[in-house]
């Protein structure tokens, strides 16, 4: 089977994946209490005609089934549905929304994958000294801590107590400098880089922690191999060990850990846009639950199934890309 062919395959699995999302996230949705076009109208005087006037335009009026249909109907045309507090499209509302997610979740990626595994290689080749032990206590304190919490904390050090950083919101690189009041875009990064340090150390470092772990783990096996062992006999310098003969190796399971902890780094990134008030697509999802927006919940639910699979089967190509011995799902 070749790369296309596998390609499709691993697509088609993820349908059904998806549609079990779609269920589970609908009747969920629907069948919190409370009543959306009330939550709408609260602190007006309710009028019973433009409550069903309002349920009527949004479907809400009709069986659960038949609003499950219509609107699966209208996302394979590519269609989100209407918000039903904002009357926006909700693909409007995400796409506003989506440049914030991206740029913590990347830069929470770039942050783990940057000290994760400098950490782990030094702490497998200094394997039970007292830098591997600070490494070990940092890893486990890391997985064992929620982001939110981290946050926090974060916040009340650097932002309250030492007045380093600050505490709220983001300044995004890609708007002009004017609008932003600064001077030029040197500025401008720089504010950015301000805004955006906590929230990607807090989002980033249980990836940090779990790739480390991981890191250290693979390298430690991959120097006890024979042709490494061959390698020192003949010689060779350990730093070309380290990087030609052990890392590579060891970097097959850490691409399987990135692709799938895509997911808890997305679930991650709506506590931490909440806790630092960043106006992306996880705090929109807070908003939409609080507000019982059901089409904006399955939106940004589907979406982000979505970008999961999709980021499954990149991590399934790349690991059979990068280690000969996988193949495309063929069988001897």
């Amino acid at each position: 089977m070749g790369l296309l062919k596998y390609t499709i395959y691993r697509l088609l699995q993820a349908i059904p994946v998806l549609i079990g999302i779609s269920i589970i996230t609908f009747v969920l949705a629907n069948l919190a209490p409370g009543d959306p076009v009330r939550l709408m109208l609260q602190g007006q005087q309710v009028d019973e005609e433009l409550v069903r006037a309002i349920e009527q335009r949004y479907g809400l009026d009709q069986p659960l089934h038949v609003r499950y249909w219509n609107y699966m109907t209208g996302l394979v045309q590519g269609d989100l549905g209407y918000s039903i507090h904002r009357d926006r499209p909700v693909s409007d509302l995400m796409v506003e929304r989506a440049g914030p997610t991206l740029l913590l979740v990347v830069s929470a990626y770039v942050f783990a994958i940057v000290t994760a595994i400098p950490l782990g290689i030094i702490a497998a080749k200094r394997r039970n000294k007292p830098t591997d032990h600070v490494s070990r206590i940092v890893a486990l304190v890391g997985v064992s801590t929620p982001s939110f919490w981290i946050g926090i904390m974060l916040i009340i050090i650097f932002a309250v107590q030492l007045g380093w950083l600050p505490s709220a919101g983001l300044v995004y690189p890609w708007q002009p400098p004017e609008a932003a009041g600064y001077d030029n875009h040197l500025q401008l990064w720089a504010a950015t880089i301000e805004h955006l340090l906590l929230p990607m150390i807090a989002l980033g470092t249980l990836q940090m922690a779990t790739l480390m772990r991981v890191e250290r783990t693979q390298m430690i096996d991959s120097l006890q191999q024979e042709y490494v062992k061959l390698a020192r006999a003949y010689g060779v310098p350990e730093r070309t060990i380290l990087r030609k003969h052990a890392f590579r190796s060891a970097q097959l399971p850490i691409i399987t850990i990135i692709g799938l902890n895509l997911s808890t780094a997305l679930g991650g990134a709506v506590l931490i846009e909440t806790v630092f008030a960043i106006n992306g697509m996880g705090r929109l999802f807070i908003e939409a639950i609080q507000q019982l927006d059901y089409q904006l919940i399955m939106g940004i639910t589907m979406v982000l199934g979505a970008i999961f699979v999709i980021g499954v089967v990149i991590t399934d190509i790349s690991y059979a890309y990068i280690d000969p011995r996988v193949t495309y799902g063929e069988r001897e």
